[in-house]
C-alpha cells in the first residue's frame, strides 16, 4: 500500500480522525467560498489584468487553483473513508484500509516518465507522485496568504481610486462636459478608472495620491468655470463691459511696459527687452464680435481666459524693464544713504572715500548705465567707508 503507515488506526482513533477532518473541510469550505466572493477577486475576474498585475497574479492564481483541486481531494478522500467506515464491523483490512486513506498518500496527483538514462533494467518507466491529507491542508494553508495578499492590494487600490472618482464623476455627469477643461477631465478620470480596473498594482500610491489631487482641483476649476458661464449668461452686459475693462487694462499695461523699455534703452545698459505686440485692439474686435450674436457665454469666457494669459505676459514684460529702471533707483538711494554715513563719521572728506564716491556717482551718472558695474563701485564704497571708520556697517 502507497504511504502506508506502519500504525494502524483503532476504530475510535478512526472515527475521531474523520470528525476531526470533517470539521477541517467544513472550515475550509466556508474560507474558500467566502474567498470567492473577494471584492479582489471579482475585479480580476471582471477585468483581466495586465503589466503588473498580471505579473503578480499569475503565481497567486495558480495557487489559488491548486487549493481548489486540493478541497476537491480532501472531500474525495474523506468520502471515501466515510463510505469504508461505514460497514458495521471493521476488521484488520478495513482499519488498514482506512489508515491508509487518514493518514498514507492515496491520492495520485501526477505520473512523470522517468528518462531512460536514469532507469535501470528492472526499474519502473514512470514516477507516481502521491500526496495524502496532511499535505494538502499544509500546502493549502501556506498557499492561502499568498493569494489574499494580492488580493486585498488590488482592493485596496481600488477602493482608494473610487473613493474619489466617484463623486468627481457624479458631478461630471451632474453638470456635463460643456467646456473643454470639463470634457479632457471626464476623459482623465475615465483614463485612471481603466488603469485601476487593468492594472492596479502598477499604480505607486504616492504617485496615486498626486494624480487624484489634481484631478479634484482640476474639477473645482471647471466648476467655477461653469459658474462663471451661468454668471456671464445671466447678466450678459454686465460680463461683456467687465471684458472690455480688462481690455483697456491690457492696453494700459503695453502703454507702460513700452515706456518703461524706451526708459530702460535710454538709461540703463541691458540686453535687448521683448518688445509684445499691442494687440488689444484685436481682443476689442472680438468683443465688438461677440456682442452682435448675444448671449455666447462659452466664447466670452474663452475670450476672458485668453486675456487672462496676454495681461499675465504683458506685466511680466513690464516688471522686467520697471525692475531695472528700481534697480537703478535704488542703487542711488544706497549710495546716497552712505554718503552722509560717511560724513556722520567723519570720514566723508578722506581722499580715498572721496575717490570711492567720484566713482560710484560717476558710474550712476552714465547713460546708460551699468548696473552690474554701479553695485560693485556702491558696494565698494560701503566697504572703504567701514574700513576708515573702523566700524561695522
Amino acid at each position: 500500500m502507497h504511504g502506508n503507515p506502519g500504525h494502524i488506526l483503532s476504530v475510535a482513533e478512526i472515527d475521531r480522525e474523520i470528525a476531526e477532518r470533517a470539521r477541517e473541510i467544513e472550515t475550509i469550505a466556508a474560507t474558500l467560498v467566502e474567498l470567492d466572493k473577494h471584492p479582489g477577486l471579482v475585479l480580476l475576474r471582471r477585468f483581466p489584468p495586465t503589466g503588473v498585475t498580471e505579473a503578480r497574479w499569475a503565481p497567486a492564481r495558480a495557487a489559488l487553483e491548486l487549493m481548489w483541486e486540493d478541497f476537491g481531494r480532501l472531500g474525495s478522500v474523506l468520502d471515501s473513508a466515510r463510505a469504508a467506515r461505514a460497514r458495521r464491523r471493521l476488521d484488520a483490512l478495513d482499519r488498514e484500509e482506512l489508515t491508509r486513506l487518514l493518514h498514507g498518500q492515496p491520492v495520485e496527483v501526477a505520473r512523470h516518465t522517468i528518462p531512460m538514462s536514469q532507469r535501470s533494467l528492472s526499474g519502473p518507466r514512470e514516477q507516481v507522485e502521491l500526496i495524502g491529507i496532511t499535505e494538502m491542508l499544509d500546502r493549502m494553508r501556506a498557499a492561502f496568504p499568498t493569494v489574499v495578499v494580492v488580493l486585498d492590494a488590488v482592493e485596496a487600490v481600488n477602493n482608494r481610486v473610487i473613493a474619489d472618482i466617484a463623486p468627481l464623476r457624479a458631478e461630471l455627469d451632474r453638470v456635463g462636459d460643456s467646456v473643454p477643461e470639463l470634457h479632457a477631465l471626464a476623459a482623465d478620470i475615465d483614463a485612471l478608472a481603466t488603469q485601476v480596473a487593468t492594472d492596479p498594482l502598477a499604480l505607486d500610491l504616492g504617485h496615486l495620491e498626486q494624480r487624484l489631487a489634481e484631478l479634484s482641483r482640476r474639477m473645482r476649476g471647471a466648476t467655477a468655470v461653469l459658474t462663471e458661464l451661468r454668471a456671464m449668461s445671466t447678466d450678459w452686459d454686465g460680463a461683456v463691459e467687465r471684458v472690455r475693462s480688462r481690455i483697456e487694462a491690457l492696453r494700459r499695461i503695453y502703454d507702460r511696459a513700452d515706456h518703461a523699455r524706451i526708459e530702460v534703452e535710454r538709461t540703463i545698459l541691458a540686453a535687448p527687452l521683448p518688445r509684445p505686440v499691442d494687440d488689444s485692439a484685436v481682443y476689442g474686435a472680438e468683443l465688438t464680435a461677440l456682442e452682435a450674436n448675444p448671449p455666447a457665454p462659452s466664447a466670452l469666457w474663452e475670450l476672458h481666459r485668453r486675456l487672462g494669459d496676454a495681461v499675465g505676459a504683458a506685466q511680466h514684460t513690464e516688471e522686467l524693464a520697471q525692475g531695472l529702471l528700481d534697480r537703478r533707483v535704488e542703487l542711488q538711494g544706497r549710495f546716497s544713504s552712505y554718503r552722509a554715513k560717511a560724513a556722520r563719521l567723519g570720514v566723508g572728506e578722506d581722499q580715498d572715500v572721496l575717490a570711492s564716491s567720484r566713482i560710484a556717482a560717476g558710474l550712476l551718472s552714465r547713460r546708460p548705465c551699468d548696473l552690474a558695474a554701479v553695485t560693485r563701485a556702491v558696494t565698494d564704497y560701503r566697504q572703504l567707508i567701514t574700513q576708515k571708520s573702523g566700524r561695522r556697517s
